[in-house]
């Protein structure tokens, strides 16, 4: 979340036609790295789960792209770009390995563990067992 608050920071200085054209797709695709990872981390179920890791690798990619653009334009720094595009790199590792960890976990097992109601109910078995 912090490199889309820095990217805020930079595009917000920008002229109307500028922000109105690279600026509002900047910050969009960097905000939705971490807004997807978000949502399907709260949708209780890792194929949902999975799905939104993929939508943020794509704003991942998409936010790069921009930058890209913002850089080739002169909008942005070449100081700015190279902190900005090793970010993304690191991070683009880190979700696929992230992915990768939702994948070798059976599906019905992660409905189990991840909804309230099995909770409760697995605590209930763990009480009984005692």
């Amino acid at each position: 979340m912090d490199m889309a608050e820095r990217i805020w920071n930079i595009v917000i200085e920008w002229d109307y036609f500028t922000k109105d054209t690279i600026g509002k797709q900047l910050v969009r695709a960097s905000d939705s790295i971490a807004s997807n990872l978000s949502e399907g981390f709260g949708r209780y179920h890792y194929k949902e789960n999975r799905n939104f890791s993929y939508y943020s690798r794509g704003s991942l990619y998409e936010t790069k792209t921009w930058l890209t653009k913002a850089h080739n334009r002169k909008l942005i720094s070449s100081e700015n770009f190279q902190i900005f595009s090793h970010e993304i790199e690191n991070i683009g590792i880190r979700l696929n390995n992230y992915i990768k960890s939702i994948g070798n976990i059976p599906d019905d097992i992660n409905d189990y563990r991840m909804t309230p109601k099995a909770n409760e109910a697995r605590s209930a078995n763990d009480a009984e067992g005692q």
